[in-house]
């Protein structure tokens, strides 16, 4: 039986709000997907839409967010404010994470959203095998995400609205750690912020781990990655 396809957008360096836009295109297509006016031609319904924001961002879920004053000091600091669609506290996005928005139909696929958290957690930890960092590993809720100790190296935050999901993970690469110094990432007092290139100790850009992470993520979500060029196909 062939395993079904997910259509990959690579939109490269781009603004946070520009990658939620295609996001948000991808989710309505695959609602579109299921209803009784189906989108015609063979693109799958499915996506993931895999960017690295431009400028320095925060953003936050249904909770956390900053008061007044701690919104206007982080914007002094030159970063951008966003409210998004997902759960999680505060967290910052910047120039050296991959972002990561899977857009897939839970439903479709018979998989409970805790089993969808627990497999994007997977799929980093099988990334960083590849990339020679065994000592990474998931913990239980609330701490979810990918950890090196006592320091979070990906970030997982989702959205599931009608079975189809948004938003996903944040893998810092070469991100600058000192961004994370002006909150409490994801509301966690006492832990740390990490990236792959701190732990391996030589530079690791966003373009280094694509090709490892997609066929990661081929591999824990059974599926086919077609890709896409243009996020309005």
């Amino acid at each position: 039986m062939s395993r079904p396809a997910v259509r990959v957008l690579r939109l490269g360096a781009v603004p946070y709000a520009e990658a939620l836009r295609v996001q948000e295109r991808c989710v309505a297509a695959a609602r579109a997907a299921r209803g009784p006016a189906a989108l015609p031609g063979p693109l799958p319904a499915e996506s993931v839409v895999l960017s690295e924001p431009a400028r320095p961002v925060y953003t936050w879920g249904l909770r956390g967010a900053p008061g007044a004053a701690a919104a206007a000091a982080l914007r002094a600091r030159g970063a951008a404010l966003v409210a998004a669609r997902r759960g999680g506290h505060i967290t910052f996005h910047g120039p050296g994470q991959l972002l990561a928005f899977p857009v897939l139909d839970l439903r479709r696929r018979r998989l409970p959203l805790r089993a969808y958290v627990a497999g994007l957690e997977a799929l980093v930890l099988r990334l960083c095998r590849r990339l020679g960092l065994g000592a990474a590993r998931a913990l239980p809720p609330p701490f979810t995400g990918v950890w090196m100790g006592d320091s979070k190296l990906c970030a997982i935050g989702v959205h599931c609205g009608n079975y189809i999901t948004s938003h996903g993970l944040a893998l810092n690469c070469c991100t600058d750690l000192t961004w994370f110094d002006h909150i409490v990432p994801c509301g966690l007092e006492g832990k740390g912020v990490t990236s792959l290139s701190h732990e391996l100790g030589q530079h690791i850009a966003v373009s280094h781990v694509l090709e490892p992470f997609l066929d990661s993520f081929q591999e824990v979500f059974d599926c086919t990655l077609v890709s896409s060029e243009d996020p309005e196909d």
